[in-house]
């Protein structure tokens, strides 16, 4: 009797659910524009509840509200006027399309009110302030990057940063949505030339120092992510200046647009402001295009391409370093014979072929190829001193007092890498409701080979090192080489969900991202997940936390992996057991905008942890990166990040960058620093102008961090290691706008109709001549005692330069 009785408790409460169901009005139908177009991120709410969704990218919406005699329904979207529905006593299911109006104004200027939030893991940047900077490696995008919270640079002539901790090796950049690479064998910022990214094409700048989404690939600190803009009629630049050149042209018609790119830089001025003197000849060059055509409205081919020809050739006379302190000062003298030549090769295209069967999904297939040869070829020799500098009998304070070592020295290299990647993709989006979905399937196939010869001999005070009476030994020697091939397998899937209600707006992104690598048999599984939210009673607070697995995939250098051979001599093997490092990141920030001189400004936050495990030890080299070839270290990396953004100056952007950064691994059981370890960092870019004449402009453009842990060459942080000198460095710029940018209505004629704009420029590098230390080169005498002599960078120099657009 009693199961009868639950039987029929179950079908009244069933019932009694249905009804209440019923009771329910549920309200769909489709949005559109004033063009009959489905319009996407439109607010949907019921007046006098907490009830609300979005429309998906068809326009479509659902939403269901209570019974009621009276129901009313708010239609708004950014840059339409809101539009209300009222139902009366309405049952059941109810179909409500909608058509907005835009909202005209009548504008004299644009005033900047506000500054975009944000609610994800990746802050848009505009670089458009940035264009007049003084920038002393000619890659504006990346020298710009270094001044943001959390991103540190010890070295003006190169384009590679650290993020939080984490080598340069762990940042990717994309451009179009394809992940491009640096050459392998850079050293030194001498050789690296020009970055890829070539600033007159760039259109958008996105960038994220952690937390990023799963759409892109296993790194570990950050990604860059570059859009090229799609030109819509004729437009060019060009720049001169006394360390080169570049040139930019494109077009477009009603299907086909272009983008071309020439550059060309030889910083030998710049070069020669450093300690080592000598016949300095760099010549590098770069050709990039970007070119699209849209055979109807569904249908559309980009196709990305670049060759870069970078060659660098030194021949050294002598150096004269002094280094130390008033009480202990040195005097490093070298005289050198002998020369280098490099030669860094880079071929890329992209293919990409995109279908939108309508506004809600959009199918990509992509095929890309990057090539690159790469040659470094020294044979130098020279006779040094090491000297203790003392009093002269004079008094004067100069001359040399006790000599601490003398000796020669030989360092050979002929190293060879050619590496290539060729990939196939197929990525898709499609919008449901008030979702994003977004998801791609990839192949790459990688190809290495490397040949690898280097040795140094050293002869202190007639000794050679290390001193053996039997034979002639060298103090360094390394072999290598291998050819190997990698396919990586990978997919993705993410969903970006936005969500408007009273408390305010959600920015909802979570993925998953899975991977398959054949040379070391590992399959990774990578989720990662974002929450924004802006409330709705505070909107100038936005916060935003972001936590995921991810892994850092080697390339190549990280297989490698130093040996001893029976004889003492240094051979690299590669070890196919080697696993990912991984880092699971903890982020969690805010931003407050404000206003304050009747102008808008925002500062922001963020706190972040990162678990690190698997590492790959590795040291520093100037740029070199030398690792270990094994899994055998464990650490993290914690830090705050602060940011002031704003118009300090009515229509130019300014900002300040504060960051603090603890980070820490076990290295043979003994806890060190990690290799990129900047404890402190404070960065400013300023931007100004004359009111009395304001085609005069003004940039600074100021660096203060933390040194990097540094040890000997061949040894370790466990066994010991110091501090380098803080990075101190300040660049200034002034430029006159010949031909300035239009005003709206304005009529022009002569010169200033033929041109866009015409600038004048003069840069002042290191303006305060700090000699900032790039790595060091040591010295050892008979006694096997080591001298750390730095390798200062470049000092104060001047740099003429002009830009035109038309």
């Amino acid at each position: 009797m009693s199961q009868a009785y639950r039987i029929i408790f179950t079908l009244i409460i069933s019932a009694v659910a249905a009804l209440s169901a019923e009771a329910a009005v549920k309200i769909s139908g489709i949005i559109t524009d004033e063009n009959n177009e489905p319009l996407e991120f439109a607010t949907i709410r019921i007046k006098g509840t907490a009830l609300g969704t979005t429309s998906g990218l068809d326009g479509k919406y659902t939403i269901s509200a209570p019974d009621s005699d009276t129901i009313r329904v708010v239609y708004t979207c950014l840059g339409y006027e809101e539009s209300q529905r009222k139902l009366i006593e309405a049952k059941g299911d109810v179909t409500l399309n909608v058509k907005m109006t835009p909202t005209s104004y009548s504008l004299k200027g644009v005033e900047v009110t506000e500054i975009q939030k944000q609610t994800g893991a990746i802050q848009k940047l505009d670089v458009s302030s940035y264009k007049l900077a003084p920038d002393a490696s000619g890659n504006g995008i990346e020298s710009m990057i270094t001044t943001m919270a959390g991103v540190t640079s010890g070295n003006e002539m190169s384009s590679q940063y650290n993020v939080r901790g984490g080598s340069y090796d762990e940042n990717s950049v994309y451009i179009n949505g394809i992940e491009v690479y640096r050459p392998q064998l850079v050293t030194s910022g001498q050789q690296e030339g020009l970055s890829i990214i070539n600033p007159d094409m760039v259109g958008a700048v996105s960038f994220s120092t952690g937390g990023f989404p799963a759409r892109y690939d296993d790194r570990m600190s950050s990604v860059l992510d570059i859009a090229y803009r799609q030109p819509e009629s004729f437009e060019g630049a060009a720049s001169a200046s006394l360390m080169g050149g570049s040139l930019s042209i494109g077009s477009a018609s009603r299907k086909f647009s272009q983008l071309h790119g020439l550059r060309y830089k030889s910083n030998s001025s710049l070069l020669s402001s450093m300690d080592d003197k000598g016949e300095y000849d760099p010549r590098f060059f770069d050709y990039q295009t970007s070119m699209n055509y849209k055979f109807s409205n569904k249908f559309s081919i980009n196709f990305l391409g670049n060759i870069a020809i970078n060659n660098y050739k030194f021949v050294p006379e002598s150096r004269t370093t002094n280094f130390g302190t008033s009480t202990d000062a040195k005097q490093f003298k070298v005289y050198f014979d002998g020369q280098e030549k490099d030669k860094f090769e880079t071929w890329s295209g992209a293919m990409s072929m995109t279908y939108k069967p309508n506004k809600a999904n959009e199918f990509s297939l992509v095929a890309s190829g990057f090539l690159t040869n790469e040659l470094v070829t020294y044979d130098i020799s020279g006779e040094y001193w090491l000297d203790q500098a003392g009093t002269s009998g004079s008094g004067n304070g100069e001359g040399v007092g006790g000599e601490l070592g003398v000796g020669r020295y030989h360092e050979h290299a002929r190293n060879r890498l050619k590496a290539s990647v060729l990939g196939i993709e197929l990525r898709g989006a499609s919008g449901i409701s008030n979702h994003n979905l977004s998801y791609g399937l990839s192949m790459r196939h990688r190809s290495v080979l490397d040949r690898t010869r280097e040795w140094e001999l050293r002869d202190s005070a007639g000794y050679s090192l290390p001193a053996d009476p039997d034979a002639l030994k060298v103090i360094y020697n390394l072999d290598s080489r291998h050819d190997i091939t990698v396919n990586n397998f990978a997919f993705y899937a993410q969903d970006a969900w936005r969500i408007s209600s009273t408390a305010g707006f959600f920015n909802i992104n979570g993925g998953i991202r899975m991977s398959y690598t054949d040379y070391n048999s590992e399959f990774l599984f990578s989720p990662r997940i974002s929450l924004g939210f802006v409330p709705d009673k505070a909107p100038q607070w936005s916060f935003r936390f972001a936590t995921g697995l991810y892994y850092q995939s080697p390339f190549y250098r990280e297989f490698r992996m130093p040996v001893k051979d029976e004889e003492g001599n240094t051979v690299i093997v590669l070890n196919d057991k080697l696993k990912s490092q991984r880092s699971i990141h903890f982020i969690a920030g805010a931003d407050y905008t404000f206003r304050a001189f009747e102008r808008p400004f925002k500062i922001s936050g963020e706190a972040y942890y990162k678990v690190l495990s698997d590492l790959i030890p590795y040291e520093i080299e100037n740029l070199k990166l030398v690792y270990s070839g094994v899994n055998g270290s464990s650490g993290h990396a914690m830090g705050l990040d602060m940011k002031l953004f704003g118009q300090f100056v009515p229509g130019s952007d300014s900002w300040i960058s504060f960051s603090l950064m603890n980070t820490s691994q076990t290295l043979n059981g003994i806890k060190v620093p990690l290799p990129s370890d900047r404890r402190y960092s404070f960065a400013l870019f300023f931007t100004d102008y004359f009111p009395k004449f304001p085609r005069l402009k003004f940039n600074l453009r100021g660096i203060f961090s933390d040194g990097l842990p540094v040890t000997a060459p061949r040894s370790t942080r466990d066994k010991w290691f110091f501090r380098a000198p803080a990075y101190k460095r300040v660049d200034i710029g002034m430029a006159y706008g010949l031909v300035t940018p239009p005003k709206d209505g304005e009529t022009r004629t002569g010169l200033a109709k033929t041109f866009k704009s015409v600038w004048l420029g003069l840069d002042v590098f290191n303006l305060l001549d700090i000699s900032n230390v790039s790595g060091y080169y040591w010295v050892t005498d008979v006694n096997d005692i080591q001298y750390a002599v730095p390798n200062y960078l470049t000092r104060r120099q001047l740099n003429l330069r002009v830009s035109v657009e038309f």
